[in-house]
């Protein structure tokens, strides 16, 4: 088996590591959706961002896929740069008129 040079990651810390990086790197960036401030995700794939970037930055959204989406369009349109997670890939056609 060839020798590796990198790091084994699974998708998640790969996703929250990325997450995190963006965050640091640009005051633009927030990240928004259901349970995943305190929560940190159903799945803990964004444990600890609420800790190191705050609530303004990491926000917990209503069950409203579509008025969270929505919210994230216009920020987008005024310079932020919104992450939307959607909790369930079954949803995201909620999401579609956005």
């Amino acid at each position: 088996m060839p020798e590796s040079n990198g790091r084994e990651l699974t998708l998640g810390q790969a996703i929250r590591e990325a997450l995190a990086e963006e965050l640091r790197r640009d005051s633009r960036v927030f990240v928004l959706g259901e349970d995943i401030a305190e929560a940190g995700h159903p799945f803990k794939v964004l444990t600890g961002l609420v800790d190191e970037f705050g609530p303004e930055r990491v926000l917990d959204t209503p069950i409203s896929e579509a008025g969270f989406t929505g919210v994230a369009v216009g920020a987008a349109m005024t310079g932020m740069r919104p992450v939307v997670d959607i909790m369930f890939g079954d949803f995201i056609t909620l999401t579609m008129d956005q």
